[in-house]
C-alpha cells in the first residue's frame, strides 16, 4: 500500500494559521521599525516636512490659487490657518527644499524662494503657549521659553554662556564661544584698540552671530549692529536674537553679495564665524572689504587667527590684508584687528591671489541677487564718507549724508523728507493708536524706507528699525547707512529673510508701489500675498501702519479682515498734502 502525498485537513489548517501569524508578526515588526525611523532619524523629519508641504500646497494649483487670491482681495474671504508644524516656516530658507541644491560655496544655504503659485496661502500660527514677548530691555537677558521651545543651543552652548533654560525662561548671560566670560568684557578689551565709545563708530556687522549677544551689548555704546547668520544646524539662533530685541537677519555669505550697500559698516566683526575668507581667490575677504567703510575696522576672533594646525590659513589671511593695505592694529591671542585705509583703494598690480580692482563701471552697491565679484571695489567715489570725516553719532543722523549728493536734487529731497517724517511720527504718536513710544514696540520695520526718515524720527524711542529699500526703487540704502541707520535691499514680491513673529510694528508708505512694475505700472505680484507675508513677520498683538491713496487703503482694510487683523482708518496729518489715508491695524493673538 503506497504513501499518500496529500496532507490531512487538520494539518493544512495549522499551516494556514502559522502563515497568518507570521504575516501579522511581520507587519507588527515593520510598523515598529517604521516608528523608530520616523521619530529618531532624519528620514522621518524629511517625510514629515514633505507631508507638511503637501498640506500647505494642497489644492494650490495656479488656477485655484488665483481664484482664492481674487476672493480674498475683492470679497474679503478669510485666509485659513497653516498647519501647526509650520509655526517657524521661512519660505526662502526651507532646509527641506534647499538641501537638494549644490553645496559649492554654500549655495544651498542662500535664499531660494518658491514660485508664487507654489507658495502657501495661509496664516502661520504661533506655537502652543505663545505669549506676548518680554519687553525691552529685560528681553536682552531673558525671553519666554514657550515662544520658541528649542533647547538645542542651550544644551550645546550653555557652558559657553550663550543661553540656558531656567523655569519658564531662556536666560542669556551674554557669553559666546570666543567670549565665554561675557560680551561686555570682550567689548571692553576691543575698546583698547578701536574707538568703541565716543560716536566715531556707529554701524557694525556681526557675521555668524550666534544669539547676537555681541550686537546686543554694543547697543550700550550707541553702536547699531546688524547680526546675521544662516538657518543652519543651530536652527533658531536669529530667531532668539530677534525675540531678545536685537537687530538680526537671516543670511549666508555664499555665492552672492550680501544685500547691503557698499562701504556702509564702520565695523565688521567675526567671532568664530568660520568663514573661509581667503578661499575662492579671497572672494569673501573682498566682500567684507566692499561692505567696510574706508577707515573702518575688521575684527576676527577664532580660527584661523593663531589657531592650532591652521598656520597656512592664518598666513593667507594676513597676506590678503597686506595686499589691500589694511593696517594691522593688534593681534591679541586669537583675535586680530585691522583698519581699512581711509583713502583710495590700495592694490599692487601683481599679487599671489590675483586680486585686481573692479572696472570703473562696476556699481559696488548693487547687491540684490548679485553674484560675488573676484575684484576689489573702488572707493574713490564722490563724497566724504570715511571714518574720521563723516560726522560722529548722533550728529550724522541729521547731517546731510555725503552720498545723497549723488542723487538728482538729493540734498533738497533729503531735507524735505526728514522734516516730513518728524511731523508724521509726531502725529502717529499723538493721534493714532500705534503704540510707538511704549514698551510694546521694540523691533520695527519700514518696508519702503527711502532715506530712513521714519526711523530717524524715532531716535528718542527704545526701538531699532529695519529699513528696507525695495530692489525696484532708487538705491538709497547707502544714504541710510551714512546716517548711522541700518537696513537691507529686498523685493517685496518675495518673502523676507526672517522668522515668523519677528516685528512689533511694520510701517509702509505707498504699499501698492511695492508690487507694481515701475515701467509698466502693472502688478508684478498680489497685494494679498504681500499682506500674508506681513502677517507672517508680525508678532501677535503687533501693529501695522499703512499710508496710501483712499482706494488702496480700502482694499488693504478689506484684506486686513481676511487675515484676522483689526483695522482702523484715519485721515492724514493736517499739514500733509495729497490724498493719503492711514490704516492702523492690530494683529490678533489666535491659536489653532
Amino acid at each position: 500500500m503506497g504513501h499518500s502525498n496529500s496532507s490531512s485537513p487538520s494539518k493544512r489548517g495549522h499551516v494556514r494559521q502559522w502563515r497568518l501569524l507570521d504575516l501579522v508578526t511581520g507587519v507588527f515588526f515593520f510598523l515598529v521599525v517604521l516608528f523608530f525611523v520616523m521619530v529618531f532619524t532624519p528620514l522621518g523629519d524629511s517625510l514629515a516636512a514633505s507631508g507638511r508641504q503637501t498640506l500647505l500646497l494642497s489644492g494650490a494649483d495656479s488656477r485655484h490659487r488665483h481664484q482664492l487670491v481674487e476672493a480674498v482681495e475683492t470679497a474679503g474671504r478669510g485666509v485659513e490657518a497653516c498647519p501647526a508644524d509650520t509655526a517657524d516656516y521661512m519660505p526662502c530658507e526651507d532646509p527641506r527644499l534647499n538641501s537638494q541644491l549644490s553645496r559649492e560655496m554654500n549655495y544651498y544655504r542662500e535664499r531660494h524662494c518658491p514660485r508664487p503659485e507654489e507658495s502657501p496661502l495661509c496664516l502661520i500660527p504661533p506655537p502652543n503657549g505663545y505669549r506676548v514677548p518680554v519687553p525691552w530691555p529685560e528681553s536682552l537677558h531673558k525671553i519666554w521659553h514657550s515662544n520658541m521651545p528649542y533647547n538645542k543651543i542651550a544644551d550645546r552652548k550653555g557652558h559657553q554662556g550663550w543661553m540656558k533654560l531656567e523655569g519658564q525662561h531662556f536666560i542669556f548671560p551674554g557669553g559666546g564661544t570666543m567670549f565665554p566670560d561675557g560680551a561686555e568684557q570682550y567689548i571692553e578689551k576691543l575698546g583698547q584698540y578701536i574707538p568703541i565709545s565716543g560716536g566715531v563708530l556707529r554701524t557694525a556687522l556681526d557675521m555668524g552671530c550666534g544669539v547676537a549677544s555681541f550686537g546686543g551689548f554694543m547697543l550700550s555704546h550707541n553702536i547699531l549692529t546688524m547680526s546675521f547668520a544662516p538657518r543652519d544646524s543651530h536652527k533658531a539662533q536669529i530667531q532668539f536674537a530677534l525675540e531678545r530685541g536685537i537687530p538680526a537677519f537671516v543670511a549666508m555669505l555664499g555665492t552672492r553679495r550680501l544685500p547691503f550697500p557698499a562701504f556702509g559698516f564702520d565695523l565688521v566683526h567675526c567671532s568664530r564665524c568660520l568663514i573661509p575668507f581667503t578661499a575662492y581667490n579671497a572672494s569673501y575677504f573682498i566682500e567684507v572689504d566692499r561692505l567696510l567703510r574706508p577707515g573702518g575696522y575688521l575684527v576676527i576672533s577664532g580660527p584661523p587667527v593663531q589657531w592650532h594646525k591652521q598656520d597656512k590659513e592664518w598666513s593667507d589671511l594676513q597676506a590678503v590684508a597686506r595686499i589691500l593695505c589694511y593696517e594691522l592694529i593688534a593681534v591679541d591671542g586669537n583675535t586680530v584687528i585691522w583698519k581699512k585705509p581711509a583713502g583710495e583703494t590700495c592694490l599692487p598690480n601683481e599679487n599671489e591671489f590675483g586680486l585686481q580692482l573692479c572696472d570703473e563701471s562696476d556699481d559696488p552697491s548693487q547687491a540684490w541677487y548679485f553674484k560675488l565679484k573676484k575684484c576689489v571695489s573702488r572707493t574713490s567715489v564722490k563724497g566724504d564718507y570715511a571714518i574720521g570725516v563723516i560726522p560722529k553719532w548722533p550728529e550724522r543722523l541729521t547731517a546731510t549724508p555725503p552720498r545723497s549728493t549723488l542723487l538728482k536734487n538729493g540734498v533738497d529731497l533729503f531735507e524735505a523728507d526728514t522734516k516730513r517724517w518728524v511731523r508724521r511720527v509726531a502725529h502717529y504718536k499723538n493721534y493714532l493708536k500705534t503704540k510707538l513710544g511704549t514698551q510694546f514696540v521694540r523691533n520695527v520695520m519700514d518696508m519702503n524706507a527711502l532715506f530712513g526718515g521714519f526711523a530717524a524720527a524715532l531716535k528718542s524711542d527704545p526701538v531699532w528699525v529695519m529699513n528696507v529699500v525695495p530692489a525696484e526703487k532708487p538705491p538709497t540704502l547707502d544714504v541710510i547707512f551714512d546716517r548711522g541707520l541700518i537696513g537691507v535691499y529686498h523685493d517685496w514680491c518675495e518673502p523676507f529673510s526672517t522668522y515668523p513673529r519677528s516685528y512689533d510694528l511694520i510701517h509702509v508708505a505707498s504699499i501698492e508701489s511695492l508690487i507694481k512694475d515701475p515701467a509698466s505700472g502693472k502688478n508684478r505680484c498680489s497685494l494679498v500675498d504681500l499682506m500674508v507675508e506681513i502677517d507672517r513677520m508680525l508678532r501677535p498683538e503687533g501693529t501695522v501702519v499703512v499710508r496710501d491713496a483712499p482706494e488702496v487703503i480700502d482694499k488693504v482694510a478689506r484684506i486686513s479682515g481676511a487675515v484676522r487683523w483689526k483695522p482702523t482708518i484715519y485721515d492724514k496729518e493736517p499739514e500733509s498734502h495729497g490724498r493719503e489715508k492711514i490704516l492702523v491695524a492690530t494683529k490678533t493673538l489666535w491659536q489653532l
